[in-house]
């Protein structure tokens, strides 16, 4: 039997960190080996930051060390970016220590002065000596997929969610021996997590990770290190493995536990339930679609209710929206959408960034004008919304205060109630934690906190704006235990795909533009649906996908200046179908003046004649490489 050879890349020995009085780990251990694939678990509080920190060097340990083996290159992803404001994505990418990407580089200058054919030669020759070709197709893809193409725009013009993957995007091209990620998900949309996920999957990359979505957990992770209490716990697992050991582990710590309030045990039982895989290889969208809808409506059937709160008794008027509208400038949200929310309906929120999924959950609430339209809330609705802007304590004010301002009890079921301390601890606030002050506090802590003031004031319709960020995966697991037993009505936007497919029974889909399709089935049914439609026509001129390799190798019907002006003509067609992109653009957000729209026309009608005449040529040199 042959055998395995561990290669150590990172080891974390016996590292302490005390706060005060306050010990956050002592005497913690564990290794990060070549080709693993770790998730690092721990609740808000209990020093996952601070571990994280260690690791990278940020921060220094009371005792104990952290050592890298000797010509290991490590990046870390943080949620703060190190980025240079005035260089563009593209000049960012290239300012990476690599040297593939500084043989890109200095091609790409010898494409812009092709008349220097010993240069380009020089260059070309280098492309091949690397094996660069490949390379440049797959970091031109890393950007595509995380929706960066336009290169040109320089840093400090990009939003925090495109600066964070930016920084992810310029890690994944670098391809260091060891990533380590923090929350690697967040500000990518759903489209860009599930790439992320199969890109991780199948990568030979080895990956330390804070993360709480499960289902990247479940897909990519193959070890999970807990951190519980103080001490570490490894599970040679992904998700399901090590919910299944966790829940052994506690009934052997603790024989009383029992098991039917274990969140764990309900995780592990939801997680059996799951179809293991999608399919693509459907009959029919219509059977699909009929089938999804029938296993939505018994879904709900599924949860035994326990918390039976006993909420304040709804009319038949819940919410109707009324031929609503709003856009902004020429950017439509909404456009006349009218529905009426039944009894108990959970919805999901899912789009793209930027399709007015928060804007239509302000527009529900009233946090913001309609432009048209009516919204209209029933006589007994008391509404609970959780928005991002998160909670505004005031200084010196200890956790349980918080809540007691704005209630001491929520009503049960047969007149039992639950006091603010109760459902404090329901939340993970111990007694002695909730007299903490709130400014000691982690960021998911507050989160959690948030949480408790909407809940308390017992809304029987709630609405979530992206409610698990920042929490852990035990918070998520009270949360969704508690939402399970919620009876009134629920509206939530989230990227936790695990979350959705858990809590919701249909979905709003924002398309853009004012599209909203109603879905009959939650995130996982959405995607096995979209999955079974007919493959798109792909039969563009995009030279993204192709194998430069191949296409070097294709190419050999060309002579030297031929497969010169090839190469230039693809950067040249690149360029011009950027620019009419941008005007189109300008024209189409009414950014134009009435004194320069003929002159723009002008310069608009020269692109698409000189791209027309370029793609001519271009295609006119493919076919000598069949």
């Amino acid at each position: 039997m042959q055998k395995i050879t561990l290669v150590n890349y990172l080891s974390v020995e016996n590292i302490s960190k005390s706060f005060g009085e306050r010990t956050l780990f002592k005497d913690i251990s564990f290794g990060i080996n070549k080709d693993q694939k770790i998730a690092f678990i721990a609740k808000n509080g209990s020093g996952k930051t601070t571990i994280m920190s260690i690791i990278n060097g940020l921060d220094e340990p009371d005792t104990g060390q952290v050592v890298l083996r000797k010509s290991i290159r490590m990046a870390f992803l943080s949620q703060d970016n190190k980025l240079q404001d005035e260089l563009t994505i593209e000049e960012s990418i290239f300012a990476s220590d690599n040297e593939s990407l500084k043989v890109i580089e200095a091609y790409e200058k010898a494409l812009e002065n092709p008349e220097d054919e010993e240069a380009y030669q020089k260059a070309f020759d280098a492309m091949d000596r690397h094996n660069a070709w490949d390379f440049e197709t797959q970091y031109k893809q890393i950007l595509f997929k995380l929706k960066l193409e336009d290169f040109k725009l320089k840093v400090k013009s990009l939003s925090g969610g495109q600066k964070k993957r930016l920084s992810l995007a310029i890690i994944l091209i670098n391809r260091p021996d060891l990533l380590i990620l923090d929350e690697p998900t967040n500000h990518l949309d759903l489209e860009m997590i599930e790439w992320l996920e199969s890109y991780f999957a199948k990568e030979n990359i080895t990956l330390f990770m804070v993360t709480h979505d499960r289902f990247f957990l479940e897909r990519v992770c193959n070890e999970i290190i807990e951190l519980d209490n103080g001490k570490i716990y490894q599970y040679k697992g992904n998700y399901s493995y090590y919910l299944e050991k966790k829940e052994e582990r506690i009934a052997s710590e603790n024989a009383s536990v029992d098991k039917a309030q274990n969140l764990f045990v309900k995780e592990l039982e939801w997680m059996r339930r799951q179809p293991k895989a999608r399919t693509t290889k459907s009959k029919s969208r219509q059977d699909d679609f009929y089938v999804i809808k029938e296993k939505a409506q018994s879904r709900r059937k599924e949860n035994v209710v326990e918390l039976e709160i006993n909420m304040e008794r709804m009319g038949s008027k819940i919410v109707e929206l009324h031929k609503i509208s709003k856009k902004f400038k020429d950017h439509v949200i909404l456009d006349n959408f009218s529905y009426d929310f039944q009894r108990g309906e959970r919805i999901g929120i899912i789009g793209k960034n930027g399709t007015g999924k928060s804007t239509f959950l302000n527009l529900l609430t009233g946090t913001l004008p309609l432009d048209s339209g009516k919204v209209v809330v029933g006589d007994t609705i008391k509404i609970g919304y959780y928005t991002q802007s998160g909670i505004n304590p005031k200084p010196g004010q200890r956790v349980i205060d918080v809540i007691k301002e704005y209630g001491e009890f929520i009503p049960l079921a047969k007149g039992r109630m639950i006091s603010a301390s109760q459902l404090l601890e329901r939340f993970l606030f111990d007694a002695k934690k909730q007299y903490d002050y709130v400014e000691k506090l982690s960021g998911g802590e507050l989160k959690r906190l948030y949480l408790c003031t909407v809940l308390i004031q017992n809304p029987n319709f709630l609405i979530l704006d992206e409610p698990t960020n920042d929490l852990d995966i035990v918070t998520l697991n009270v949360l969704e235990s508690f939402l399970l037993d919620y009876p009134g009505c629920l509206v939530v936007v989230s990227h936790d795909r695990y979350f959705m497919d858990k809590i919701v029974d249909h979905l709003f889909v924002f398309r853009g533009e004012g599209e909203i399709e109603d879905f009959p089935g939650n995130y996982s049914d959405f995607r096995s649906y979209e999955d079974s439609a007919e493959p798109k026509n792909l039969n563009s001129v995009s030279t993204e996908k192709v194998s430069w390799k191949e296409k070097n190798t294709a190419s050999a019907g060309l002579n030297f200046n031929e497969q010169k002006e090839f190469n230039k003509l693809e950067r040249e067609i690149k360029d011009l179908e950027y620019n009419k992109k941008q005007i189109e653009q300008e024209f189409a957000d009414g950014k134009v003046s009435d004194d320069k729209i003929e002159a723009k026309a002008n310069e608009l009608q020269k692109i698409i004649q000189s791209l027309e005449e370029k793609e001519e040529r271009w295609f006119e040199l493919s076919s000598k490489m069949d």
